[in-house]
């Protein structure tokens, strides 16, 4: 199939203070052998001189178009401005300090032209902790080969441990990300788990087992920026209360046989042996992972590099670069 044949892409690129990474992240974008139909480009009311970057690339680029918010709004919101402009029959939400790889519009988009019933597509991703250098691929071992993967396989690989949509490699089917109401600002820092899980487990996924994506780790990271403490009880709340809600009571026996919950380790497990309203939540699989990320977690954390290394090819069995 021609490029040109290929559903339509959006790419929604959100940026605040970013003008160091975005040569990086926007060439990845712009130099795909796929082109996207159009990258969105928004500042967040940036204070350094990363409009000045990205206007510079628009007027090189046809299909990039640049905005700017009137104030800071936020990551969230942002991403949501961007869903309302995209015209795109796919979405891919990056970060400015993000890379993708070769090949990914590519073979994500001739994946999904071959399943269109999928909610989504995504590849391995590269994590890379960029100050220690720490790097290892996640989304090894859900498929030997490029393939569409049902609601009820996609359970079968939570339950083996073997189930991650890597969020930043993730390229969404954009009439499934609206019927959720796009991104939820209370979600914060999980606003992409709950955008991506949903429809995985509504309409399925496809899946490049190849690493096309970097996702690039800083000590200022939005990823980094609210994993403990009181809000982020509040906001796995909210993700609770979500998926207890009528509007996902179709995919809730899956996310709850996969065990998928296990991700957020200790503190998801501490809130739902609190409220028994989220007890349905609980079963053997989701003890079994919770326990294996929280070690996952502890080693990436606390070990020594060299074996926080080992620990994770032992979990994710690629080997470390």
């Amino acid at each position: 199939m021609k490029a040109a044949e290929l559903p339509r892409l959006s790419v929604i690129v959100p940026n605040y203070n970013h003008a160091a990474h975005l040569p990086v992240s926007l060439k990845a974008l712009l130099q795909q052998s796929a082109p996207a139909h159009e990258v969105i480009a928004i500042d967040d009311g940036s204070s350094d001189n990363s409009l000045e970057v990205l206007r510079e690339f628009e007027r090189n680029h046809s299909n990039l178009r640049v905005y700017r918010n009137e104030r800071n709004l936020g990551i969230v919101p942002t991403l949501n401005r961007g869903v309302e402009l995209a015209r795109g029959q796919y979405i891919f939400p990056t970060a400015a300090d993000d890379e993708v790889l070769p090949g990914f519009f590519e073979k994500s988009l001739l994946l999904l032209s071959e399943h269109p019933q999928a909610g989504l597509s995504c590849t391995v991703c590269r994590w890379r902790y960029v100050e220690s250098g720490l790097t290892w691929d996640m989304g090894a071992g859900m498929a030997a080969r490029p393939t569409y993967l049902s609601p009820d396989e996609l359970v079968r690989l939570g339950k083996r441990g073997k189930l991650f949509l890597g969020t930043t490699s993730t390229i969404m089917r954009a009439d499934a990300l609206r019927e959720l109401g796009g991104f939820v600002p209370e979600l914060r820092w999980h606003c992409d788990w709950f955008a991506a899980f949903v429809p995985a487990f509504r309409y399925g996924v496809c899946f490049v087992p190849e690493p096309l994506s970097s996702f690039n780790i800083y000590r200022e990271s939005f990823y980094q920026s609210g994993h403990k403490g009181p809000q982020h009880r509040q906001v796995l709340l909210k993700l609770l209360e979500l998926l207890n809600s009528p509007a996902c009571a179709d995919v809730r026996p899956a996310i709850r046989d996969s065990g998928v919950l296990s991700l957020f380790a200790l503190p998801m497990l501490r809130i739902l042996l609190s409220r028994n309203e989220f007890w349905p939540f609980l079963n053997w699989t989701l003890l079994h992972r919770t326990t294996r990320r929280s070690a996952e977690l502890i080693g990436r954390n606390v070990l020594p590099l060299w074996l926080a290394r080992w620990v994770l090819n032992r979990f994710y069995s690629l080997p470390t670069r």
